[in-house]
């Protein structure tokens, strides 16, 4: 079953309708913002990278507000217990029969837009909390499982710049992140542009862009969306070459690179190359929307080694290089 052209038209008007709705507050980030949708629809999970005050937090607030979900902030510090985050069991008195149970109360993590800010601000075993949640979409709390709302989405923050007092995230847990997405300074025209808006009296209001039925009918549809042989072989291909053991890997990637990508990485992959395809109107996945999505997939699953660092080499420029000198495989018809 593959996605129907009203199916396409619907994607590209609700990318139109929530992106009108995030400008009346954001200011640029445009390949930031197309790049929380396409996880949004993919059922992925972002990790925002960027300095203090580049409104990570608002982008995030603001995207629950245009898709008319509930949304939940955490701030990450470390003292935080993983109770704090999915709940824990609590001993009630019953009034009218005097006995005395244990009832859940849940945390913050049973929302559908959940904010990790500086996540990497807590020890490893509350940051792990996440781990079920992120992959299953369920949470287990003294031996009985809960079920989260869906849609679930969560949006992780760090602060590159500060390092003193945090726990790096394991590997294992930056692999449930679809994309990791770097946010960058603004032009100087556009920071003219925010510092206009946020010292004006203006108070933008954002009205919701879509219903809770709009969100789970796109996810379905990615699913449906068609990726053709040759752009799946280039995805797996892709990543492929990230592992220095592997006979097709480049020398920089031998020289630079001490583990690559695993499978979760080429699903990424084709799964936000058919979201980016039909968010712009297209019925089928190319290699141009695998290379898009190329660098958020792959810079947080390829670590590099101390000869790269040591040669002022980071992950986005091995990517970057990748991209590049890998062939396509050719259509085939």
């Amino acid at each position: 079953m593959s996605a129907e052209a009203p199916d396409i038209a619907f994607f590209a008007e609700i990318r139109e309708r929530l992106i009108k709705e995030l400008r009346k507050v954001i200011v640029g980030q445009e390949e930031v913002i197309d790049n929380l949708l396409i996880a949004l629809v993919s059922r992925g999970h972002c990790l925002l990278v960027g300095v203090p005050g580049l409104a990570k937090t608002l982008l995030v607030s603001s995207m629950a507000k245009a898709l008319d979900l509930d949304y939940d902030r955490i701030q990450f510090t470390p003292d935080l217990m993983p109770t704090d985050i999915v709940g824990t069991d609590i001993l009630q008195d019953d009034p009218e029969t005097g006995l005395r149970a244990f009832q859940f109360l849940k945390g913050p993590i049973f929302t559908n837009v959940l904010l990790a800010d500086e996540i990497n601000r807590t020890p490893p075993k509350t940051q792990a909390a996440l781990l079920q949640a992120m992959q299953e979409m369920r949470a287990t709390v003294g031996g009985t499982t809960y079920e989260l709302p869906k849609p679930f989405f969560v949006l992780a923050t760090q602060n590159p710049i500060e390092q003193e007092g945090t726990y790096p995230l394991p590997e294992a847990q930056l692999d449930r992140f679809m994309f990791n997405l770097y946010l960058d300074y603004p032009s100087p025209e556009e920071e003219m542009e925010i510092v206009e808006a946020t010292t004006s009296a203006l108070d933008p209001e954002i009205e919701p862009a879509l219903t809770l039925d709009d969100i789970e009918r796109v996810q379905g549809i990615v699913r449906q969306v068609p990726a053709p042989a040759y752009v799946v072989e280039y995805a797996v291909e892709l990543v492929g070459r990230t592992r220095p053991s592997s006979p097709s890997a480049p020398d920089f990637v031998k020289d630079w690179v001490s583990w690559g990508a695993g499978p979760r990485a080429s699903q990424y992959l084709t799964l936000g190359a058919k979201a980016r395809a039909v968010l712009r109107g297209r019925s089928h996945a190319t290699e141009e929307d695998i290379q898009a999505v190329a660098e958020p997939v792959l810079r947080h699953r390829t670590l590099v080694n101390f000869n790269a660092e040591a040669d002022g080499i980071d992950s986005r420029e091995i990517v970057s290089r990748l991209v590049e000198s890998t062939p396509i495989p050719h259509r085939r018809t």
